[in-house]
């Protein structure tokens, strides 16, 4: 399988265990590599909390010790969220996508380790990677969770090979209106907007027709939705008569 594999160095409890493979498939991963986790790990809690990505724990391989789980890698980052003093380049979790996306691209397999919730990799655990991987976040409260981490580092991985975005609005089946149907309805609503007195000062109606028609174009009304548009200034109108004429003398 493509992507990093997520080695998790001495996890302390099985459901964190879980969620660090619910958030590995998320994002389409599903190398987990466990180094001397606790006995009975592999417990109901741990499935119930990997929510339908059992798969990926029941497939996880376990080492004895961090050199064994990566013995088959070409490259290693290692997360940590101190200075360890070592020598070593330090990546953000994109920063550290985009370089195993390059080696991917070379043939290179790769991971990425973790160490327990607690205290963290040990410093003979970084010795082993090639590089230290640090999440940026508020230095003065930068504590993260074994799933938080995890996924994480899976999103970047993940986002690297996501081409194009999403759209920035869903409408449906349904496109854009024709543009008599919205010329119909801005005919509407300046009828009543001059009926009313919003557009009383004749210097000023032309911009503020125009202004009023751009807020609409920008929206990409549909058919749907200018008919209710339509509804809305009717029920206006239809108020403001009825109010008025209780109003009257």
């Amino acid at each position: 399988m493509s992507g990093p594999a997520i080695i998790l160095v001495r996890p302390q409890l099985s459901e964190n265990i879980g969620t660090a493979a619910r958030a590995m498939l998320n994002c389409g991963l599903t190398d987990m590599r466990i180094v001397a986790p606790r006995e009975g790990w592999l417990s109901e809690k741990a499935i119930a909390s990997a929510s339908g990505a059992d798969r990926v724990l029941l497939s996880a391989r376990i080492f004895e010790q961090t050199k064994d789980a990566v013995a088959d890698l070409n490259r290693v980052w290692a997360t940590t969220g101190r200075d360890r003093y070592m020598t070593k380049p330090v990546d953000t979790p994109r920063e550290a996508a985009a370089h195993m996306r390059m080696a991917e691209s070379k043939g290179q397999r790769f991971g990425v380790l973790f160490g327990p919730e607690r205290t963290g990799l040990e410093n003979d655990d970084v010795a082993v990677a090639d590089t230290v991987l640090t999440v940026p976040l508020n230095p003065d409260y930068c504590s993260l969770n074994l799933a938080q981490a995890v996924l994480l580092v899976s999103y970047e991985w993940h986002q690297g090979g996501v081409e194009g975005s999403l759209p920035p609005m869903t409408k449906g089946s349904e496109g854009p209106a024709a543009k008599e149907k919205l010329i119909f309805f801005f005919e509407h609503l300046e009828r009543e907007l001059d009926a009313c007195g919003f557009l009383r000062v004749p210097d000023k109606r032309p911009v503020m027709v125009r202004n009023i028609r751009n807020m609409f174009q920008r929206a990409n009304l549909t058919g749907q939705e200018i008919q209710t548009l339509h509804g809305i200034v009717h029920e206006l109108v239809t108020y403001r008569h009825k109010k008025g004429k209780v109003e009257s003398p």
